[in-house]
């Protein structure tokens, strides 16, 4: 009897092995080492509850962010997702000037959300690359004194141990004079500054956070080689630097920055990479097929543990970023809105295999505003005077950037290039009525106007999303803590029953 109780239980044990197994690949288990960035600058956001779910269906179990938006923090709450949380610029020079200042701002954006909504807030990332050269030193006075007095506010709140100080640098805060790795030094104009706040870092056991882009670095050098921007085994120019060859940017760029720790004293200190990917689009070397091959290349090396020559533990990745955010600056190029591996809508660009072995998943729960597009009239002209002034307002008001040079919809002709601004203007503006005016030049049609890779896009109704089609991140026996206080529950009972 009790070898047949024993079979059974047994029998049991797997299926709810197998139950778990099931329900983690819906999104409870988190990929160890993978977060993304959630930037929020958008005409209609994804909603921040359904943008949750998707990072959670997705695996990832990290986030970043760059301000603490109440609408976004909520939504975070009990979500077990694990939470940066930035500190924008403009509020250094406060919060360096009074401890008071950083107390307040630990009260109302730290210690209120992780006690009323349960935020699992993990580091405080004091600005946002604030040593940036075009910044000319702005931050250069209040980035520490910002970061020290965040810290003694962080332990007057009693969140020392929980949560820790960081910054966000920019990979221009270090160089090498000879362009090898080991050659890596902080820069001269901010050396002394480095030096104190890495120092703070090392003596409070914080992290360093980093952002490289390799994009960046094919962007602003027409000779720079294409193929060392990807992680691609083999490349034609290799650098070789000692006992290591780098094969990549990225690792050359991080082993520069750790041969800067370790020639300063400093190389035992924890390093991030906030920021890493590639855009899809606003450029020529933005392309869905290079961010594919980039980022799989990235995910790849999160699979095999992979670090790089000098560090060989790997460091914890937050790609940038996940939606694609077409109210953003566009300051250093077209491609700064379309960073995401998702859509504004959370529909997915192109397939990628994460290191769970899922491929991305789309959000759910989105709602549309009409399928309707606002386009050039078949009956107008294209030599009408007055569509030259229209398109720049369309465009000064909504995102054209997919219209430029080496962009998804740059091979449009004349008519379906004005039709596409005035569609990015009509949409913007919620499809209110008026918006599709243009002096007589425009109509509504309900035939969808995309052509090839270019998307004429419907907007998210932001009034109107469906919370019913997903479950809560924190309700019902899909929360992964009561998945398991279930499971133990009957495997408890089955155990004392075989006995």
């Amino acid at each position: 009897m009790g070898s047949i109780h024993h079979q059974l239980t047994m029998f049991w044990l797997i299926i709810l092995y197998m139950l778990v197994l099931h329900t983690h690949n819906k999104g409870g288990l988190f990929v160890e080492g993978i977060g993304c960035n959630w930037g929020t600058r958008a005409m209609h956001p994804l909603p921040p509850d359904i943008t949750v779910r998707l990072m959670k269906d997705n695996g990832f179990g990290k986030v970043k962010l760059f301000e603490a938006e109440p609408w976004v923090m909520q939504a975070l709450g009990r979500s077990g997702l694990e939470v940066m949380l930035g500190i924008p610029n403009e509020f250094l020079a406060p919060l360096a000037a009074s401890v008071q200042a950083a107390e307040n701002w630990v009260m109302q954006n730290v210690s209120n959300y992780i006690s009323k909504h349960g935020v699992d807030i993990r580091y405080v990332a004091v600005g946002n690359e604030p040593f940036l050269k075009p910044y000319k030193g702005m931050f250069q006075m209040t980035t520490f004194p910002a970061m020290q007095n965040i810290q003694a506010a962080l332990i007057k709140a009693g969140l020392s141990r929980q949560v820790k100080v960081t910054v966000p640098l920019n990979a221009d805060v270090y160089e090498s004079s000879t362009g090898l790795p080991s050659n890596g030094d902080f820069r001269a104009d901010i050396h002394d500054l480095m030096m104190s706040i890495v120092r703070f870092l090392q003596e409070s056991g914080y992290p360093l956070t980093i952002n490289i882009y390799p994009f960046l670095s094919l962007n602003a050098d027409p000779n720079f080689p294409k193929e060392y921007a990807f992680f691609t085994p083999g490349t034609s120019s290799p650098i070789v630097d000692g006992a290591f060859t780098y094969t990549n940017v990225f690792d050359a760029n991080y082993d520069t920055l750790i041969a800067a720790l370790e020639k300063n004293g400093f190389g035992s200190v924890e390093v991030i990479v906030g920021e890493i990917g590639w855009p899809t689009d606003g450029d020529k070397d933005a392309t869905v097929e290079n961010a594919r091959r980039f980022n799989q290349g990235l995910l790849d090396r999160v699979s095999k543990n992979k670090g790089t020559p000098r560090r060989s533990t790997p460091p914890d990745i937050y790609i940038f970023g996940l939606i694609d955010e077409d109210a953003k600056s566009i300051q250093p190029g077209n491609f700064e809105r379309h960073w995401g591996i998702f859509y504004y809508d959370g529909t997915v660009k192109y397939d990628l295999l994460m290191p769970d072995g899922q491929i991305l998943v789309p959000a759910k729960g989105v709602r549309y505003l009409e399928r309707q597009w606002c386009i050039l009239s078949p009956t107008a002209s294209i030599t009408d005077p007055a569509i030259t002034d229209s398109v720049n307002y369309a465009c000064q008001y909504s995102d054209c950037t997919s219209l430029g040079y080496g962009s998804t919809c740059n091979m449009l002709d004349v008519r379906s290039n004005v039709s596409y601004a005035f569609n990015q203007y009509f949409q913007s503006q919620n499809q209110q009525k008026g918006s599709c005016g243009f002096s007589n030049l425009s109509v509504i049609t309900k035939t969808d106007p995309s052509e090839g890779t270019c998307r004429f896009e419907v907007m998210i109704d932001t009034g109107k999303h469906d919370l019913t089609t997903y479950i809560s991140s924190d309700a019902g026996l899909f929360n992964q803590g009561a998945v398991w206080r279930t499971l133990a529950t009957i495997v408890f009972g089955l155990l004392l029953w075989s006995r």
